[in-house]
């Protein structure tokens, strides 16, 4: 499949049935942990960058060959911006009129100023949005975004969709070491949400590969204090492990890369979906995988990752 992925194991959304709705790094932030690597170049254009119609026939293809319990929530993710895809709103609506389960958005929050974006969302049981920063100089050093999207317009967008939206509202926070995880600065983004007023707060860690080498996560003291500051709402969310779907491609190579576009694999990870799907095979589908050129190897903490080819990180050299 081309823009339908998984199940994959969230640690929020459990068995999560991805859609994702524009192609590697369609972003208006160019974040300096993000996992997919640089932004080349960031982009604030909405269209539709794909066909809507043969993303729902995704949809429906996966929906119809799990069985009941399999999947827990469809996702729309992008391995970009997932709101810069113009029919957003269509999509959730038709997952909806297919599907009981819920229907989660993730996204950066940085259109939600617009309110036609507002509108779109609001069929979604649960929305994700980000917050990093609670400063724009911050903001600008931390997200990186578009020269159209400014701290004030993405903190006008949250407030206003939070007075509109009946559904969860679950903000992100990704901690970066020596840069939001101070004091002063949880402070600052403290006092952001409590304007905002999300559900919950969900603290994340750059666990997988930052796209600058010098990202990384906050030490135990750091997480104690972020949630010492950032209240009751808030909670670290581990990365979850568990089963990767590799059913639904052509070939399980394809599958395998339709995974690590979106979310790129710690090696021992991939191995031990490999070892579940093609039991005694695990080496050659890895050779066959590193000769398809479609993937990548990149070292980060010492730890060997698996990424699409086409993510950019400018500051490492490809692990053969």
């Amino acid at each position: 499949m081309k823009y339908v992925f998984g199940p994959v194991p969230s640690r929020r959304l459990g068995q999560s049935l991805g859609i994702d709705p524009v192609p590697l790094k369609t972003c208006n932030w160019n974040c300096v942990y993000c996992q997919l690597g640089r932004s080349m170049p960031v982009t604030n254009e909405r269209r539709e960058y794909f066909p809507r119609e043969d993303m729902i026939v995704e949809v429906k293809q996966a929906l119809a060959a799990h069985k009941p319990g399999e999947i827990d929530w469809v996702t729309l993710i992008g391995s970009g911006e997932t709101t810069l895809h113009a029919s957003i709103g269509w999509l959730v609506r038709q997952v909806k009129s297919l599907t009981d389960l819920p229907v989660a958005v993730i996204t950066n929050g940085s259109l939600l100023y617009l309110p036609e974006m507002r509108q779109e969302l609001s069929p979604a049981d649960a929305v994700l949005p980000s917050l990093d920063a609670g400063n724009a100089r911050l903001y600008r050093k931390i997200n990186r975004p578009h020269p159209e999207i400014s701290f004030q317009r993405l903190m006008d967008g949250l407030i206003a969709f939070r007075e509109e939206y009946q559904g969860k509202l679950w903000v992100e926070v990704m901690l970066v070491r020596g840069l939001n995880d101070t004091e002063q600065a949880l402070r600052e983004i403290a006092s952001a949400l409590k304007r905002i007023q999300p559900d919950e707060v969900h603290i994340l860690q750059p666990t997988r590969p930052p796209v600058e080498t010098w990202v990384q996560p906050p030490d135990e003291e750091g997480l104690l204090r972020a949630r010492a500051i950032l209240g009751d709402i808030a909670r670290v969310i581990d990365p979850a492990y568990g089963s990767f779907d590799l059913s639904g491609a052509t070939s399980l190579v394809d599958a395998v890369v339709g995974i690590i576009t979106r979310h790129p694999m710690q090696e021992d990870e991939l191995v031990e979906t490999l070892k579940h799907w093609v039991p005694g095979e695990v080496g050659a589908t890895l050779a066959e995988l590193e000769k398809s050129s479609k993937a990548q190897v990149i070292e980060r903490y010492g730890i060997r990752f698996w990424s699409a080819a086409p993510a950019h990180y400018p500051d490492s050299k490809p692990k053969g």
